[in-house]
């Protein structure tokens, strides 16, 4: 029995690691043929990170065991100040919301997009990132151009702990940006009622949180509620080019569309550099509740990510 069992498992494991390596070469072929070349890869303590680059843009990409992952961060080669990912232009037209924010922390630092973009449109604000792989801050300075300045600062360690120990100092922020991707999702303990509360106390009256998440999840509804159970009315911007969506959840009461509108209209020209018409996205800047409101929040006791792997 044992030795049969023993060849069963023999069979398992050399079929997948034969399914294993073709899903690779398959990978790298298409890579190939889409002129994708692998110019950077290593092992970090927490993922692996990979860049990429073909004949328009170089990205950035972390993976893990299950999954092969997505890009986090890309630019193109010949205008960088372009933004190449939707979520990324929805995340600046959260400045319709709230604008001239002048100091900023953005957890997760990817390839330094973010930071470098609200750099460039507010250059005496003060900007933090927290990142906890300081290998993510070195790929960032080596491939992606990004640089720590006396405005512009990387505390590595997780954002979870920099938040309490930020409150702890008092410390306040005109607008917090979550943008955390471990490979598969956002890290669950930066999901949960408890972190939301603890970014709320870094919030002044005028303060604006801004988060990057996913438009389809089975998640979606427990994510949802959980913000509206910490911040109330909150704007659900969804697009129909992109499977993101940011979640903005403002101190303030949450201007309507008009008034989107029309400061939409005004900023118009500040946007135009990163390659997007900011008019567009007004209409996409929903309050209504359309998530069960019965689901379960999630907690520090209660973060099922398993749910993303069914």
């Amino acid at each position: 029995m044992k030795n049969r069992m023993n060849s069963t498992m023999k069979y398992w494991f050399s079929n997948f690691a034969l399914l294993f390596i073709a899903a690779v070469f398959i990978s790298q072929e298409g890579n190939a043929q889409r002129g994708i070349r692998e110019i950077h890869q290593e092992r970090s303590l927490y993922r692996n990170i990979i860049v990429t680059e073909d004949s328009t843009r170089r990205c950035l990409r972390f993976t893990i065991t299950r999954r092969t992952g997505q890009n986090q961060s890309c630019r193109f080669l010949e205008n960088p100040q372009e933004l190449v990912f939707p979520y990324a232009k929805m995340t600046l037209s959260s400045l319709l919301v709230q604008d001239n924010p002048q100091r900023i922390l953005i957890i997760g630092l990817g390839g330094g997009t973010l930071p470098e973009v609200y750099h460039t449109l507010f250059p005496d604000a003060e900007i933090i990132i927290s990142e906890i792989d300081d290998a993510v801050l070195s790929v960032a300075e080596d491939f992606f151009d990004f640089e720590q300045t006396d405005k512009i600062k990387v505390d590595i360690g997780d954002g979870r702990v920099y938040v309490k120990r930020a409150a702890l100092r008092n410390e306040t922020f005109d607008l917090v940006i979550i943008d955390a991707f471990n490979g598969e999702y956002i890290p669950e303990h930066l999901m949960t009622e408890e972190f939301l509360e603890e970014i709320r106390l870094l919030l002044p009256e005028d303060g604006m949180l801004v988060s990057n998440t996913f438009s389809t999840s089975r998640l979606y509804d427990a994510e949802s509620q959980t913000y509206h159970n910490v911040f109330g009315e909150i704007i659900n911007l969804r697009m129909n080019n992109t499977g993101n969506r940011i979640v903005i959840a403002s101190m303030q009461d949450l201007p309507d569309l008009n008034t989107l509108n029309r400061r939409a209209a005004n900023y118009r020209n500040r946007f135009e550099i990163f390659g997007m018409d900011v008019t567009d996205y007004p209409r996409f800047m929903d309050k209504e509740i359309d998530w069960n409101t019965e689901e379960r929040p999630l907690t520090d006791q209660y973060s099922p990510a398993n749910l993303l792997n069914n």
